[in-house]
């Protein structure tokens, strides 16, 4: 292992001398990149590697098992898919950016230790902002700001579990932790805010679709997916996480049926598809963890597809709303039938790659015995055909003819489509080879008489209820319109906080100004100057009595005053006054 390269460094160490090079050798050496990234994974036995001793911790790049393998071999993959896509990019930002992040995310999977976890998940952020703001719109700027505070404050209280957790454990190796102190929830909540769980995942379909055509593809399978793998990690058999999991699998539905712009219904899809990790995880068993790892090996594939097909229609169009497409199958019909093959899988349809990792999980539920849940993802199956299965490929490419004719997007952009729709379809047709590398042993079979029968009686309802809707006119027509989301507290709650503290804040400094920086000073001097009249002065102000008169050292009275102050009291003051500063001298120094 000493003559092994980490996969991590590879990618982000590369990603440094992308703009060095150019002409054709960029494409070739952006290609390597991951590629070489992957031989190394397929060298590296199980076991504890790449330990750096700093100061009294051990720093563990390495730590490989069945479980961190599953998402390095994704996570390679879909770095040569996503950079193949990207090929054609003029753009060095974008490059480097994705590279990083990418390599950040494999970081992450093999971390096995909280110090060296921490910088790789916020080296992901930082990363995943620039491919937001590689857009370069006003829109991708102002989502990009607000996906980067939102990540700050997931790492902050990540940061924060951290600490607390090293304090009380004395180790910063990380596995199994659970929900049992306030070290826990704070890491629970910061990793849950990176898998999007409500009410902190608005933040994914703000930023997703303002990302670059080529960014989308890779935020679309690292951040939420990294999430899933420390979850799976530290919180595998956690009850929350199962009625957290079936929220987040029905909630979105809602709103993708509403939603216009298409890489908006994407993002809601993802989070539909992530809640049904999340329960998976939840429920804790081998065959509800191993549901987890494959169907988020499967999602990566057909959810980069989609976005990928999607983000190919944007990029020869210039547009992405429902409204302004359709008829694009005469002349995108490669593009088209892509996309199908991710709508068809993400759908759970029968030999195509959701059917045999989606259908784990819900058997998981049946198992357990956990009625409510089993028809929630029964629910969220139907949903996410309707809407990412149908209506994504339906306005797209067919629907209302919109006049655009345009061409198929470069030929990289089609390979890389070409090789997610294959693994798509292989992994449907034979899936021994993704599940021999599952965590635990696989005895499932997925397909059997009751599984294909309940799974396609279940999608031909929900087709049956989309053709029905759209042709009776009772379908929620597409509009151009903002769906208001949680978001809308933060949003609206942090401007109201902002305008409260700034209002009174703002006030407590100008009396503070007025009161303590400048007239405490400015008295300080006149007392250093003449101590005496202006003690004497301070004592007539706060006793109110006029009529004394002050003996200067001429002689000189103030003619209009009745009373004589003795001359030994300004002595007797001045003498005070000057032992107190020689004291507080002494005390000082």
């Amino acid at each position: 292992m000493n003559n092994l390269i980490p996969p991590p460094a590879i990618l982000i160490v590369g990603a440094l001398f992308v703009p060095l090079i150019k002409g054709k050798l960029k494409s070739a050496y952006l290609l390597l990149l991951p590629v070489l990234a992957f031989v190394m994974l397929l060298k590296m036995p199980a076991g504890k590697y790449w330990v750096v001793h700093v100061l009294d911790y051990d720093l563990i790049f390495g730590r490989v098992d069945r479980l961190s393998m599953v998402f390095g071999y994704i996570f390679t993959i879909i770095s040569f898919i996503g950079v193949l896509f990207a090929l054609k990019v003029e753009d060095d930002l974008q490059h480097v950016s994705a590279l990083v992040y990418a390599g950040s995310a494999i970081g992450v999977t093999f971390a096995g230790d909280f110090f060296s976890l921490y910088i790789f998940w916020e080296l992901m952020a930082i990363a995943s902002t620039f491919l937001i703001l590689a857009r370069r719109t006003k829109a991708s700027q102002d989502a990009a700001f607000r996906y980067i505070l939102v990540h700050i404050f997931g790492g902050l209280c990540l940061l924060a579990g951290i600490i607390i957790y090293i304090q009380n454990k004395g180790t910063i190796e990380f596995s199994y932790i659970g929900l049992d102190g306030m070290a826990s929830w704070f890491i629970f909540i910061g990793i849950g805010l990176n898998a999007a769980i409500p009410p902190l995942h608005p933040w994914l379909q703000d930023a997703y679709p303002e990302a670059t055509v080529t960014g989308a593809v890779f935020m679309s399978a690292l951040t939420t997916k990294s999430a899933v793998y420390l979850m799976a990690r530290t919180f595998p058999g956690t009850e929350l996480l199962i009625y957290i999991g079936a929220l987040m699998t029905a909630i979105p539905i809602f709103y993708a049926v509403l939603e216009n712009d298409i890489r908006r219904v994407l993002a809601y899809s993802l989070i539909n598809q992530v809640g049904f990790m999340m329960c998976g995880i939840g429920i804790g068993t081998a065959l509800a963890i191993n549901g987890t790892v494959s169907h988020a090996f499967c999602h990566i594939l057909y959810k980069a597809l989609l976005f990928m097909s999607t983000g190919s229609v944007l990029y020869m169009t210039g547009k992405i709303r429902c409204t302004d497409l359709g008829g694009l199958y005469k002349t995108m019909p490669l593009t088209c039938l892509f996309c199908m093959i991710g709508a068809a899988s993400i759908s759970a349809f029968p030999l195509f790659s959701g059917f045999v990792s989606k259908s784990m999980i819900v058997s998981a539920s049946s198992h357990e015995k956990l009625v409510a849940v089993w028809l929630i993802l029964q629910f969220a199956s139907a949903g996410v055909f309707h809407h990412a299965g149908i209506k994504v490929p339906f306005f797209t490419f067919f629907g209302h003819d919109s006049g655009i004719r345009t061409k198929e997007p470069p030929l990289n952009m089609l390979l890389a489509m070409g090789i997610a729709a294959f693994f798509c379809v292989a992994i449907a047709i034979f899936p021994k080879p993704l599940y021999d590398i599952l965590p635990y042993p696989v005895h499932y079979v997925p397909y059997t008489g009751a599984h294909v029968v309940g799974q396609l009686q279940l999608l031909m309802f929900g087709a049956l209820a989309f053709c029905l809707l759209i042709l009776s006119g009772y379908y929620p027509p597409e509009m151009r319109a903002i769906n208001l989301d949680t978001d809308w507290f933060y949003r609206k709650g942090g401007r109201l906080f902002n305008n409260v503290v700034d209002t009174v804040l703002n006030r407590i400094n100008a009396i503070s100004d007025r009161l303590i920086a400048r007239a405490i000073p400015v008295w300080l001097g006149r007392l250093s100057r003449t101590p005496v009249t202006s003690l004497l002065t301070l004592y007539v102000k706060a006793t109110g009595k006029k009529d004394l008169v002050i003996e200067d050292l001429k002689g000189d009275t103030r003619p209009e005053a009745t009373t004589l102050l003795p001359m030994g009291v300004p002595v007797l003051i001045s003498i005070v006054f000057l032992f107190s500063l020689f004291v507080l001298f002494v005390f000082l120094t």
